[in-house]
């Protein structure tokens, strides 16, 4: 096995993907959180059954491997004992996955500051009163926003996604994109096209439908219906794990940061920003193709 990068995060440890074994035509999602991730699983499932009822049921039909609330030992057995075509997900940058030649690796990305925005709601979703004391409604003194920047990109240093590990999963995913099996997404472009990410993504990955059958599967898929079935896309959904999960879908807007963060705040982002991505990366990781 090719050397990985250690992730170790809160909940997360990408050592168990020592357990699982690839097959040729596997799909990954792998996403920073609150980048659309539930959003391009959903995508993968309805392209992979062709059936816009597909019931996803993403934790157990695709599972987030790095997690650690599951014994590994009986994901690996649920991933093994499938006769299906497989995908999971990863919130591990692709330096710190297991890499194939033939399985797909699809990786998505957002603005940095929606993502956070996105993370504080998320975490106040979860009934878990230390999250609420983490992530509270009003950051006044500027505490959650300090996580957000100061994190570090491997050990995450008390925010459960610091900017820096946005930071390492987009620079570790250019560095493969050169690679026919691994494609980036940016979740801006969903939002505007997401009949032309369907129809790239159904190319990548050897799933042809009619262009009746297409246009279900992206009617299924778009915000409005997955967020009215929210028990049917929520990722174990109707099951607790969410206080809503209507709420688990939030806005789906971009630049819900503007009017919240401060000019000191936003500041400080932008010169971690420059410090680390060139103009046109930044623009890319920001805006996606409109960058």
């Amino acid at each position: 096995m090719t050397h990985r990068k250690l992730y170790l995060g809160p909940l997360t440890d990408n050592r168990r993907w020592d357990m699982v074994t690839i097959r040729p035509d596997d799909v990954f999602v792998v996403t920073p959180p609150k980048c659309g991730t539930t959003w391009m699983q959903t995508i993968v499932a309805l392209l992979l059954s062709g059936d816009p009822e597909v019931e996803p049921e993403l934790s157990v039909k695709m599972p987030w491997v790095d997690i650690r609330i599951r014994e590994m030992s009986d994901v690996a057995a649920r991933l093994e004992a499938m006769t299906h075509r497989r995908s999971m997900k990863s919130h591990t940058p692709m330096d710190g996955l297991p890499l194939d030649d033939q399985a797909h690796y699809i990786c998505v990305f957002r603005h940095p500051l929606d993502a956070h925005l996105s993370m504080r709601k998320h975490m106040r979703n979860i009934p878990m009163p230390w999250f609420d004391h983490w992530y509270p409604e009003d950051d006044v003194d500027g505490v959650t926003f300090r996580r957000f920047l100061d994190g570090g990109a491997e050990g995450f240093d008390g925010d459960a996604m610091p900017l820096a590990h946005i930071l390492q999963h987009y620079k570790a995913a250019k560095a493969l994109s050169d690679r026919p099996n691994v494609s980036l997404f940016h979740y801006a472009d969903m939002k505007r096209d997401l009949t032309g990410v369907f129809t790239v993504l159904s190319d990548q990955l050897g799933t042809p439908h009619s262009q009746d059958v297409m246009a279900r599967l992206v009617e299924a898929a778009t915000f409005d219906h997955m967020k009215q079935n929210a028990e049917r896309f929520a990722p174990s959904g109707g099951k607790g794990f969410f206080k809503s999960d209507t709420a688990f879908f939030q806005s789906g807007t971009n630049g819900q940061w503007q009017g919240v963060l401060s000019d000191a705040e936003v500041a400080a982002y932008d010169a971690m920003m420059d410090a680390h991505l060139t103009p046109e990366d930044r623009a890319w990781l920001e805006n996606g193709a409109a960058g």
